[in-house]
């Protein structure tokens, strides 16, 4: 038998480390909101375009990042992301409405104006989890059912870009935190509430891009915001 060599052994050793480490770095958790700041975000409202004094929608308080709701617009992170699970808590601070979070975010104002490139995860009230396609796509089980007469899809204005998510069931009481999970794996997302599995969607027109926050009209509190990559 062929003896192996003190120094193959040692090679050996080293690719080993090596390849640990790189799988250890491949899986190592990503902070997006440092609980101080908006480094690594930047802010998408079309009103500042006019109104460059009006109030910036995007705060920091008490360690929470918070979507003040109005103006309308976007918070946007600075690099874009594939192949990840997002998670985060979020909360309504006040009167519940309309909030969301958008993954594979990439031309601004691509919809109405005001709405990039993305696919949206709904979070409003008693409809969290829902998709919606903003110049975008994805496909659901149950496609005709959960989002409409087929000949009326689309992903621009005034089309049926809504897909209803699997249950209304899983958001905690108003003014409680809830969790959220999204993992985006090359062309699917799936978005849990609160542990439940909401929705589930394959064949996505688009595989990575920017997440951002929206300011639509309620006041939206956001912790824990982490990226792990796949």
């Amino acid at each position: 038998m062929k003896s192996t060599s003190p120094l193959h052994l040692l090679f050996c050793a080293v690719l080993n480390i090596v390849v640990l480490s790189l799988v250890s770095c491949s899986q190592k958790e990503i902070k997006l909101f440092n609980g101080q700041d908006l480094n690594g975000w930047h802010v998408d409202v079309p009103l500042l375009d006019s109104v460059p004094n009006a109030i910036n929608p995007f705060v920091v308080r008490n360690g929470n990042l918070i979507s003040l709701g109005t103006p309308q617009g976007h918070l946007i992170t600075d690099s874009s992301y594939g192949n990840y699970r997002l998670s985060l808590q979020y909360r309504f601070v006040g009167e519940p409405g309309n909030c969301g979070v958008l993954v594979h975010a990439s031309t601004p104002r691509a919809l109405y104006k005001m709405f990039p490139k993305s696919i949206e995860v709904q979070l409003m009230h008693e409809n969290a989890g829902d998709f919606w396609c903003i110049v975008e796509d994805i496909t659901v089980a149950d496609m005709e059912e959960r989002r409409g007469p087929k000949s009326e899809w689309g992903i621009t204005e005034g089309k049926l870009r809504r897909i209803i998510n699997l249950t209304d069931t899983s958001e905690h009481p108003l003014g409680d935190w809830n969790s959220l999970s999204v993992e985006c794996k090359g062309n699917t997302i799936k978005v849990w509430v609160n542990n439940d599995l909401v929705n589930d969607g394959y064949n996505a027109t688009v595989s990575q891009g920017q997440i951002a926050i929206q300011a639509e009209g309620s006041e939206v509190a956001f912790k824990d915001i982490v990226l792990l990559p796949l």
